[in-house]
């Protein structure tokens, strides 16, 4: 009967630090595509996981990156009526990490001061380091 019950307390502590792994989990968001339909996708979902209360980072690389540009437009689509770029900002008002790939800005004719405040620049060694954490999760497009 002991081992049992030592068993057990054994069990639920495995399972606590299960539970303790999920706390730690996050998704990462990383969005290539230049189809608009597509990047609404990724916001939707990218919202509905914030709304779960799982953390979410977005990095946004070749013609996506376009989305981060102060001056772009994207068209809304049905049923909320909302663009993908309105969902981003929706993303960075609740405090989601938004960034352009290192390579973004080097290889075309923008400049940081052409991204929406609070868009940053990645770092190739630190998204690395967020990468390799345990319980990051990969959404990409």
């Amino acid at each position: 009967m002991k081992t049992l019950i030592t068993l057990f307390a054994m069990l639920l502590g495995f399972a606590g630090l299960a539970n303790a792994q999920t706390d730690t989990e996050s998704l990462f968001v990383v969005l290539t595509s230049d189809d608009a339909e597509t990047q609404m996708m990724a916001m939707v979902l990218a919202t509905q996981s914030l709304n779960k209360d799982l953390p979410v980072r977005v990095l946004l690389c070749s013609e996506a990156g376009e989305l981060a540009l102060k001056d772009s437009e994207s068209p809304a689509f049905a049923p909320a009526d909302r663009s993908p770029k309105q969902l981003l900002m929706g993303l960075m008002n609740n405090g989601v990490q938004v960034e352009v790939c290192g390579i973004f800005l080097p290889n075309r004719d923008y400049t940081e001061a052409d991204l929406i405040d609070g868009v940053g620049t990645a770092a190739p060694p630190e998204v690395a380091e967020f990468m390799k954490q345990e319980g990051v999760r990969y959404f990409t497009f």
